[in-house]
């Protein structure tokens, strides 16, 4: 089993049109609270990212915001964290995000959404991380994702090893279960660092 005493939370600085996304963002707060673990996420105080501070804060739940100080400008920010700490560049605050979870879950989002679902996977298959990574695939929002991935193993450009590092589930309760239970895989002899 393992121990989540913080979770990541990727997701849109919109709000998109769907109202249960909104709804089990706010949800996905609030268990995370409930069950005394803290969220990191983008510091935003928009979009579903906004959604799921407030539902963790307005449960008493520790949240940490992490932001680069170019985004602060634009008065985005959550004003009302637990902690908000601010990074020189995107880069910088990926890395930081990274540090502070032992897990992280995936909600809808735009490009940006991706691009930090991606990295983490990623480094999650080239060994630098045995940190179970979920994917809240909030009324199937994810479904045209997974068919591509199911075709980038077919393809042959994608081990189905590295595709099972995504724990997918369209339940908060179910998913977060799934990711305490994750086991890692053995990390290639390939890139275990040399003990010579």
């Amino acid at each position: 089993m393992n121990n989540l005493t913080s979770i990541c939370v990727f997701c849109g600085s919109s709000e998109g049109n769907d109202t249960k996304t909104v709804g089990d963002a706010l949800l996905l707060g609030e268990k995370l609270a409930n069950q005394g673990i803290t969220l990191v996420y983008g510091a935003a105080k928009i979009g579903i990212m906004g959604k799921v501070a407030e539902g963790a804060l307005n449960h008493r739940g520790k949240v940490i915001g992490v932001i680069p100080d170019f985004l602060k400008l634009k008065e985005v920010v959550h004003l009302g964290l637990t902690e908000l700490i601010t990074t020189k560049n995107m880069h910088e605050r990926k890395m930081k995000m990274h540090n502070l979870s032992d897990g992280f879950i995936t909600l809808p989002g735009g490009f940006g959404t991706l691009e930090e679902l991606f990295e983490i996977i990623t480094w999650s298959q080239l060994g630098l991380h045995q940190k179970p990574i979920g994917l809240l695939n909030v009324n199937g929002f994810y479904d045209h994702l997974l068919l591509l991935l199911e075709n980038m193993v077919k393809s042959g450009f994608l081990k189905q090893e590295n595709y099972d590092l995504l724990i997918v589930d369209d339940q908060i309760d179910s998913l977060l279960e799934k990711m305490k239970s994750f086991e890692p895989a053995q990390v290639p002899k390939w890139l275990q660092p040399d003990r010579t």
